[in-house]
């Protein structure tokens, strides 16, 4: 094994637990990496589904030793954030966590707008009274760094309402991506003519621009062995959406096949989605070499990929 993902949680905006989405799971974005036959632990977002990977941590690896655990989060939206103060092993003595991540304000660092979420005000228990040491680790778009035994990152800002990051772990030949919450890049332009403020100029850059963009992009996960891409809405739904930070199925798939990638995870379902509903979307968009080559399926909470 050269890296094994398992799916904590893999719903988008809240958390959605109930009778209709059992199937899939209700909990928010959090995705489990091993990496190596050493099992490093890597965390990708702490979103609701932390509090199980936590309990599972607890009981499979604390036997074993204090455990350490670097996590990554995409972004400091609450629904990848709010698993956190749940998240066990930071309350046992010993555990070392470094926590990475990007932040949108200069003077509120990563530490304060995660840990925040730890006072009085919101819950019993400060972020000062905790067992464990944290490490908080500021990251802005980087590539091809290496954190050490052959694991080498590179970071790739999204298009979002506050600072984003997709992750390119590459590990021994497999590559592995997140590229969510993402909205595919637009022009910001007037491009109607019959507009009284239209500049053509400005126009046709904003539209060259924003290709420039999505390539580059496209250009980030190209042939990864997995991608879990951010498909909240389809392209119908996206229509009275834009500029919530999102995708559709219909782009990433088309972008994942244009970038030869193996395996797509379509991620961050809405919360509204029931299972039956990805059911039927399955049939349709996951149906074999119907739109490509690229493998595309729904991911699971509690599904286990190995690369």
């Amino acid at each position: 094994m050269t890296m094994k993902i398992s799916f904590w949680g893999v719903r988008g905006s809240i958390p959605c637990p109930g009778p209709l989405t059992q199937k899939y799971g209700g909990n928010g974005a959090c995705i489990e990496l091993r990496v190596g036959d050493e099992n490093r632990l890597v965390i990708i977002d702490a979103g609701s589904g932390i509090r199980m990977l936590g309990n599972k941590l607890m009981q499979l690896d604390l036997p074993k030793g204090p455990i350490r655990a670097e996590i990554f989060l995409s972004h400091t939206h609450w629904d990848h954030i709010m698993g956190f103060p749940y998240f066990v092993p930071i309350y046992v003595p010993g555990t070392e966590l470094k926590v990475y991540g990007p932040v949108s304000f200069e003077d509120e660092p990563l530490e304060e707008v995660v840990g925040g979420q730890m006072r009085y005000r919101y819950f019993p228990v400060n972020m000062g009274e905790l067992k464990s040491k944290i490490e908080y680790i500021r990251l802005r778009e980087e590539s091809g760094k290496d954190y050490g035994d052959g694991l080498v990152l590179t970071t790739k800002f999204l298009n979002h309402p506050i600072t984003a990051l997709g992750y390119r772990f590459e590990y021994q030949g497999k590559s592995f991506c997140t590229c969510y919450d993402f909205e595919p890049f637009r022009n910001l332009f007037i491009t109607d003519p019959d507009h009284p403020d239209y500049d053509e100029a400005m126009a046709v850059e904003g539209e060259e621009v924003a290709m420039e963009q999505n390539l580059a992009m496209e250009a980030f996960f190209a042939g990864a062995d997995l991608l879990v891409h951010d498909c909240q809405y389809t392209e119908a739904e996206m229509k009275t959406r834009v500029g919530w930070g999102h995708s559709s199925f219909e782009y990433a798939i088309a972008a994942a096949n244009r970038a030869g990638v193996k395996r797509l995870a379509m991620f961050h379902h809405d919360p509204d989605r029931t299972d039956q509903q990805i059911d039927e979307m399955a049939a349709v968009y996951c149906e074999p070499g119907r739109y490509g080559d690229t493998e595309v399926f729904f991911a699971r909470e509690g599904q286990v990929i190995e690369l």
